[in-house]
């Protein structure tokens, strides 16, 4: 089960790199989701209690991203 993320690279008129919020957090939980289903499927040896450990930390950090951007998008501060 490969699935690809794919992240539209876009470019402000400065020549800044921008990349949707939304793009980053689904990549992040994508990420974590991929670790597990390796972990279950005992395709790669990884240690369990790491992996989920890294995944919590990834869907909180992906969880903070979209708390952020629902501040911003509603006028309010994080």
């Amino acid at each position: 089960m490969n699935r690809e993320v794919t992240l539209p690279l876009i470019v402000d008129d400065r020549g800044t790199l921008q990349v949707a919020a939304a793009d980053v957090s689904k990549l992040l939980r994508t990420v974590g989701a991929r670790w597990l289903h390796l972990v279950e499927a005992e395709q790669e040896e990884l240690d369990e209690d790491t992996v989920a450990a890294l995944t919590i930390e990834l869907a909180k950090l992906a969880d903070r991203i979209d708390v952020a951007c629902i501040a911003h998008s509603s006028g309010g501060t994080p």
